[in-house]
């Protein structure tokens, strides 16, 4: 097959780039990167050497596709499916490339920041940096709940690249950092997520991987079932 992913499923910037193969029904070869396992990221390594997954190769065009925004817009341009997930009028795609952005920068990483620091050894914890963390989350929720107002998806009536992002984003800050009582619209749009069939899909196949999030024990029995 021309196109090969190698990912995690439990890893959510992998989850963002299953969700825009399954909205399209790509066809894809995965591969399984287990970077805890020395092997497995040394031979990883050799394809990649920055180390991050996830990682797209077309074979047929000889290209190796790093980050996850720009391995949704090539499958954008070099296998578009039936539903766009980039808007054709050039201020709402800038609207879907900003959002992206919110839920990559100011949802993923802090999130990635907690929850490497939960697995840190006693003595090198950063407490504060955590602290600066959920600060951002929680900015970045407010935002989100004014965004959200009226709208189906972040941008409007129509599943976008954002809406890629902000699945898997929502679905692991919001066990590390729940939404709260008064951000309606944002606790609104994460069940249309929850909802959506590729996403579902997504979250169906991390499950088996869910006992190594560092958090578990704050995972809602809904999500486990």
């Amino acid at each position: 097959m021309a196109l090969t992913l190698y990912f995690h499923p439990l890893a959510s910037f992998c989850q963002k780039v299953l969700i825009a193969l399954y909205e399209n029904g790509t066809p894809f070869d995965g591969h399984i990167v287990d970077l805890m396992d020395v092997g497995a990221r040394s031979r990883f390594l050799g394809i990649w050497p920055v180390g991050k997954i996830p990682l797209l190769r077309d074979e047929a065009s000889g290209q190796t596709v790093p980050e996850t925004t720009i391995i949704i817009e090539y499958l954008e341009r070099h296998f578009p499916g039936p539903r766009p997930l980039l808007p054709a009028n050039e201020a709402e795609r800038l609207d879907a490339r900003l959002w992206d952005r919110v839920f990559d920068l100011y949802i993923q990483m802090p999130l990635q920041k907690i929850v490497i620091d939960r697995l840190r050894a006693d003595g090198e914890h950063d407490a504060r940096g955590v602290e600066d963390a959920r600060a951002t989350l929680g900015t970045a929720y407010d935002m989100i709940e004014r965004q959200m107002a009226g709208k189906s998806w972040v941008i409007g009536e129509d599943f976008t690249m954002a809406d890629c992002a902000a699945a898997p984003a929502l679905f692991y800050s919001g066990i590390v950092a729940p939404f709260g009582e008064g951000r309606p619209n944002l606790a609104a749009y994460f069940e249309r997520l929850l909802d959506r069939p590729s996403f579902k899909r997504a979250i169906d196949e991390a499950k088996p991987y869910f006992h190594m999030f560092p958090f578990k024990e704050n995972m809602p029995a809904r999500f486990l079932e």
